[in-house]
């Protein structure tokens, strides 16, 4: 009786067991892949899912949601022989269980790989200007240049975000120098220039001043012919007239050396006249 109750027994415990492993039930956002005597049989999806015990097994569980791709940091030479640092983080998702359990050994590691060399590729092609300047552009050759290989895999790339591309501290120092001594060279080049513009403006200063002292001396000596010439006329004599402006020309200058800081007494001849005669010299001795 009592072997009875235990063979009972252990065939409810074997029933009940059966049944725990023949309903399966799939949380939403992951499909499992099952296996029958260790091929692929199919893929289940989420909610209630029944299989044959012992003949099925749950291959593996793999997630259907976004994945968070981390692409470690690491050094690239631009096309300038420049070494950069950059990483950059991936968002794919697996659409087929099936092809990324048996694409690839480990299509976490394949993907990161991928990307890696890919993006060494890029920017390799690059100059360092290049490679800082034109982000976008690499995020999309990226992107483009890895989503046919990833897809054989069973995985679709949402997007691909380069984090950071940096010069490397050595190139960083060598950067800085070579800004540095080009804004010296700038402000070398801008003092050159304000100096050289500075002396052009004070010679032709100085040239319109000639010219206009120049001007200004013709137009005195023709004012001064013209008086000479008018006076003569009206008084009809030659020696007086050039006396006469040579005179007040005398005397004004007198005056302004009265007028300077520097002079304490102005001497004026006692015969005006006949010092101007004498500075007049023969010219009306004839």
């Amino acid at each position: 009786m009592q072997e009875t109750l235990v063979i009972m027994l252990l065939l409810a415990a074997g029933v009940i067991i059966t049944i725990y492993k023949g309903i399966n039930i799939v949380p939403q956002g992951e499909e499992w892949v099952v296996e029958r005597l260790g091929k692929f049989s199919r893929t289940l999806k989420p909610g209630l899912n029944i299989i044959i015990p012992y003949l099925d097994a749950v291959r593996q569980k793999v997630s259907t949601r976004d994945i968070i791709l981390d692409i470690p940091q690491q050094e690239v030479i631009t096309r300038d022989n420049a070494v950069i640092l950059t990483n950059a983080v991936t968002f794919i998702r697996v659409t087929r269980p099936q092809d990324a359990i048996y694409g690839v050994e480990d299509f976490y590691l394949a993907i990161q790989q991928l990307v890696m060399t890919t993006l060494r590729s890029i920017l390799g092609e690059m100059s360092l200007d290049e490679a800082l300047s034109n982000r976008e552009h690499i995020k999309t050759k990226l992107k483009d240049q890895i989503i046919d290989d990833v897809a054989d895999w069973g995985v679709t790339v949402k997007s691909v975000e380069i984090q950071d591309i940096s010069p490397s501290a050595s190139m960083q120092d060598s950067m800085e120098r070579q800004a540095a001594a080009e804004r010296e060279r700038r402000a070398i080049e801008t003092t050159a220039e304000g100096n050289k513009n500075a002396a052009i403006l004070e010679a032709d200063g100085k040239l319109e001043a000639a010219k206009r002292e120049a001007e200004a001396q013709v137009a005195l000596a023709n004012a001064s012919a013209e008086a000479i010439r008018l006076i003569s006329d009206n008084i009809q004599d030659k020696e007086l007239p050039a006396m006469f402006l040579l005179g007040d020309r005398y005397i004004n200058s007198l005056e302004q050396i009265s007028k300077s800081q520097n002079s304490k007494f102005v001497i004026y001849p006692a015969d005006l006249q006949g010092a101007i005669k004498g500075m007049l010299g023969n010219v009306f001795k004839r």
